[in-house]
């Protein structure tokens, strides 16, 4: 009988020592837990991250540890090295995730290059959009550097019915113009057919066609709200000076949104708002407060541009931009304009940088924690607005390091996840993006703290960042040690 209770005390001491192996690795720290499974093989992994400062927005980890990718995902965190077929030192670097431009009109591979060296792995289009979801995402399929995606617009669609001369935004007839019972029908037609061929939202640039009536931006709203879309809405007007300010703009499209259901999100708040942006900032938080789907974005830059021809120059532009003739910089050549340049370069067309941003409005929407980061960059040809090169390695740079005006979490934040659950209820594939966690798509940064800073200027718009060692995308180098990655095309259409 002793003999019998001896055995069957070794046979339990056994149990709970099997038992407490079985859990050695999430102990000892080996593995994140809930990686075990996809890490039993000890057999390495594609690529490796070894001890680099791990920061994820989503789980609020910030700490060194060890990222295994493996194929298109991240398999593996670890705080104990790994063993990869490639392996980088990530010692001393920040590992994050790729981050996302919710609104970048420079959609070609030129654009792609810069928003690789800023750190960006996933550039979309929203605000202006395309008329046509299917032609624009099979000329980028298998061609892109970085993740791409578009919405149906309502301008394009707009050009499209009423025979806009223009090629990206109005010139004539979809300017002032009311459109016609069968107009409207049409453009809400075409629209439904965008967001059919997986358009990942509607886009709107009500200023750019200040004749449309709100019953037609509030049919296209419904239309959105039925299909369970976001709005991304540049209002209809800029400034202070009322009628016609910003902050009526703003009210505009969300009583738009309160009406129909609509989720809204307004684009570049800080070139509409100017000194009223505070103002329409607390629209805006007081909107959510109260449980509307209302979200706003900013760049970290003190000016705007667009087409000098738009009707953003429309008779009254000085008192409502809040600026004049020699705040206009004309992009072909830097030059800053006068009347005589000014009405030239209007029968002309092109794009224009408009210096109307105060350094305090800038500050308080890169600051302020709900507002996220978004370009509206475009290069193209070498010129442009800096914001097109350098917005993100600009805020990790200026405002995180030099300033100290936000952590580097809270930064993070606000260019990879914020834009991700933005888009991820009616764009799943959005659920796997902007976060560092297993089962996650490995877009992903690497980049020194101490060193990450844009460079491009306003005279100089088309410099690459420095400081960005290392970029993924879907698990493909984009950028190692600081170069562009030749002859790759990992970049995915994001659609729903």
């Amino acid at each position: 009988m002793q003999g019998t209770q001896t055995v069957m005390k070794s046979l339990r001491i056994m149990a709970r020592v099997s038992v407490a192996l079985l859990f050695v690795p999430f102990l000892a720290g080996e593995l994140a837990p809930g990686s075990l499974a996809q890490n039993a093989s000890r057999e390495g992994y594609d690529i490796v991250l070894n001890g680099g400062r791990v920061i994820d927005p989503e789980s609020k980890l910030d700490g060194i540890r060890s990222v295994g990718l493996r194929g298109k995902q991240i398999v593996a965190i670890s705080v104990r090295p790994l063993r990869g077929k490639v392996t980088i030192d990530a010692t001393g670097m920040v590992v994050a995730p790729g981050l996302i431009d919710l609104h970048s009109h420079g959609q070609d591979d030129e654009n792609y290059r810069y928003k690789a060296r800023d750190g960006v792995t996933t550039a979309l289009e929203l605000e202006v959009g395309t008329a046509d979801i299917p032609a624009w995402y099979a000329e980028r399929r298998d061609k892109a550097l970085i993740n791409f995606g578009a919405t149906v617009g309502h301008v394009p669609v707009r050009m499209k019915v009423m025979g806009d001369t223009g090629t990206w935004l109005p010139r004539d007839k979809a300017i002032l113009p009311r459109a016609t019972v069968e107009q409207n029908s049409r453009i809400r037609d075409l629209i439904l057919e965008g967001l059919k061929a997986g358009a990942v939202g509607v886009g709107f640039g009500i200023a750019y066609v200040p004749g449309t009536r709100r019953e037609e931006i509030f049919d296209v709203f419904q239309l959105a709200a039925g299909e369970g879309v976001t709005c991304f809405t540049h209002v209809r007007s800029h400034g202070a000076v009322e009628p016609g300010s910003a902050l009526e703009s703003m009210q505009e499209v969300i009583a738009n949104a309160v009406a129909t259901g609509a989720s809204l999100h307004i684009v570049h708040v800080t070139s509409t708002g100017l000194v009223q942006t505070p103002e329409c900032l607390e629209l805006i938080d007081g909107a959510r407060r109260r449980g509307i789907d209302v979200t706003t974005e900013a760049y970290p830059y003190t000016a705007a541009m667009t087409g000098i021809e738009t009707a953003i120059f429309d008779e009254g532009w000085q008192q409502k931009l809040g600026v004049n003739y020699g705040d206009l910089q004309w992009v072909a050549s830097g030059e800053r304009l006068n009347a005589e340049s000014f009405a030239r370069y209007r029968r002309e067309g092109g794009l224009v940088v408009i210096h109307s941003i105060p350094e305090r409005i800038a500050l308080l929407a890169v600051t302020h924690p709900e507002i996220m980061i978004a370009s509206d960059g475009v290069i193209n040809g070498g010129k442009g607005h800096p914001r097109g090169a350098g917005s993100y390695a600009r805020v990790l740079g200026r405002y995180v390091r030099e300033q100290k005006t936000l952590s580097l979490m809270d930064a993070l934040r606000k260019m990879s996840l914020l834009p991700a659950q933005r888009l991820e209820k009616s764009v799943p594939m959005m659920r796997n993006k902007g976060r560092i966690r297993i089962g996650a798509d490995a877009d992903l940064i690497v980049f020194d703290p101490e060193r990450v800073i844009d460079r491009a200027t306003f005279e100089d718009p088309a410099r690459y960042s420095e400081g960005i060692r290392h970029v993924f995308v879907n698990g493909a180098f984009v950028v190692r040690d600081e170069k562009l990655v030749e002859g790759v095309w990992p970049g995915v259409g994001v659609r729903r």
